[in-house]
């Protein structure tokens, strides 16, 4: 399925190919991808649980994101909202407006299914473009803090390692009920 065209870019869902595209394209900028990770979301999309969106810019993959028809973990679970997991763009394709378009993709199907849609994103540096993309884009976090491993930290707690798992849940409304 395509969801959005122009000159340079498509938007569509993943194809089995794009595992070993973006196992090969992480590595090479430093990352250490999980291999079939792409291959167990496209078989969690035949499920129905989720929704696949693969950025080609130039023929050649840039980027991808889910979005969750239901929500399974933090402070938005069980509110009946779709979530936007594991947003990522390859740093070579950055700053060419490709995040954001694929970020209108994810809300537009998930406003099928609610009038919000949530996402978590880590709080170490690396994430730093994300953050700054999502509060433009209108998200606000949710309140709760930040949450390790899905468990809420609490004020004082030592959190050993800061890595992945250390997210902050933010929230977007995206139509008036």
């Amino acid at each position: 399925m395509v969801y959005y065209k122009d000159d340079e870019l498509i938007i569509r869902s993943m194809e089995e190919a794009d595992d070993k595209e973006f196992y090969e394209a992480l590595t090479a900028q430093g990352w250490h991808p999980q291999t079939g990770d792409w291959l167990k979301r496209m078989k969690e999309e035949t499920e129905g649980k989720c929704i696949t969106l693969t950025a080609v810019y130039q023929e050649q993959a840039a980027g991808y994101v889910y979005l969750y028809k239901t929500v399974n973990e933090g402070p938005f679970r069980g509110k009946g909202w779709p979530m936007i997991v594991d947003f990522n763009v390859l740093k070579k394709f950055q700053r060419k407006g490709i995040g954001n378009r694929l970020m209108d993709a994810a809300e537009r199907l998930a406003v099928v299914y609610a009038d919000t849609v949530c996402l978590g994103v880590g709080v170490c540096d690396s994430y730093g473009s994300a953050q700054r993309m999502y509060v433009k884009r209108g998200y606000i976090p949710d309140g709760s803090g930040v949450w390790y491993q899905d468990k809420q930290c609490v004020q004082y707690e030592t959190v050993c390692t800061v890595d992945d798992d250390l997210i902050m849940y933010l929230y977007k409304k995206l139509k008036d009920n």
